[in-house]
C-alpha cells in the first residue's frame, strides 16, 4: 500500500478539487464569468489585456507603437541608460492588467499564478535560457507581516517550477521600509528607493559571476529595478536581466 500512497494522494486531490469546483464553480477574475479552471479567463476576460509583443525596446522592453528596426532603443534607454542588462514584461499595465494584478497583490487571489506563469516564460524565453538563478523583489518585513506573502516570490517560485531555474528567495533584502510609490513621479521614486536594498551575506557567493533574473509584478519606471540591479552587480553579479508581468506603457516611461 505503501507505494501506492503518492498516487491515491493526487487522486484524492484531484477529487477535492473537482467536488469543491462543483459547489463552487471557478470564475474569471476579471468578468466573474465560470470558466474550466481556477486562474483561467473567460473570452471577455481575454480581451480585457494587451500582451506585449514585438517591436519593442531591445534593452528596457518598451512596447513600440510603430515598426522600428531591430535592436532599436527608446529614448529613455539612450538617455538614461538602465543599469540592468534588459527586461521583458508580458503585458502592458492597462485596467484589466491592474484588476488582474491588484488582486493578486493585495486581494490573496494568489489561485491566479498559474495562469500568469505561462505568460512571464513566454515574455522571458531568451533570458530565462541564460539565467543561474531567479531573485525576487524583496518586500520590507513589515510589509510582508501585513500582507502575508511577497507577490514577487510566489511568481518566481511559479516560473521556477516551470523552468527549472532555481529561485533565491531570500537573496536580496530590503533594508528599510519605503513609502509606497503609487503616486510618486519617476524622480521621487528613484529618491524612495535609494540605498534601500542589500544582499544577504549568505547568498553573496553564490551570485558572484552569475546571470540573475529580478523578479517583479509592475516595471513603472524602473527605479526600484534599477536599484536591486545595482546592489547585485556590486556584490559581483555577472549580468542581472529583469522579468515583470507588466509594465506601464505610455508615453514617458521606460
Amino acid at each position: 500500500m505503501k507505494n501506492f500512497s503518492p498516487l491515491l494522494k493526487k487522486e484524492a486531490q484531484r477529487w477535492m478539487m473537482r467536488a469543491l469546483d462543483t459547489v463552487l464553480p471557478p470564475r474569471c477574475a476579471l468578468t466573474g464569468q465560470i470558466v474550466e479552471a481556477q486562474g483561467t479567463l473567460s473570452p471577455e476576460g481575454w480581451q480585457k489585456l494587451e500582451f506585449i509583443t514585438a517591436p519593442f525596446c531591445e534593452n528596457c522592453g518598451f512596447p513600440f507603437s510603430f515598426e522600428v528596426q531591430e535592436h532599436t532603443l527608446c529614448a529613455a534607454c539612450i538617455d538614461y541608460p538602465p543599469s540592468y542588462d534588459s527586461a521583458r514584461a508580458a503585458l502592458k499595465y492597462g485596467d484589466g492588467s491592474r484588476d488582474l494584478i491588484l488582486g493578486f497583490k493585495h486581494g490573496d487571489k494568489t489561485h491566479l499564478l498559474p495562469g500568469f506563469v505561462p505568460w512571464l516564460c513566454r515574455a522571458g524565453a531568451q533570458m530565462l535560457t541564460q539565467a543561474d538563478y531567479l531573485i525576487p523583489v524583496p518586500l520590507h518585513y513589515r510589509r510582508l507581516v501585513r500582507r502575508r506573502y511577497n507577490q514577487a516570490a510566489l511568481i518566481a517560485q511559479g516560473i521556477s517550477k516551470e523552468t527549472g531555474v532555481p529561485v533565491l528567495i531570500e537573496a536580496l533584502r530590503r533594508t528599510r521600509s519605503t513609502p509606497p510609490q503609487g503616486y510618486m513621479n519617476a524622480s521621487d521614486r528613484h529618491k524612495n528607493v535609494r540605498r534601500a536594498f542589500e544582499i544577504h551575506p549568505l547568498y553573496a557567493s553564490m551570485i558572484k559571476d552569475k546571470t540573475l533574473i529580478l523578479i517583479d509584478d509592475v516595471y513603472t519606471t524602473g527605479a526600484t529595478v534599477n536599484e536591486c540591479t545595482k546592489v547585485l552587480k556590486k556584490a559581483g553579479a555577472k549580468a542581472v536581466h529583469i522579468l515583470t508581468l507588466a509594465r506601464v506603457a505610455h508615453d514617458g516611461f521606460g
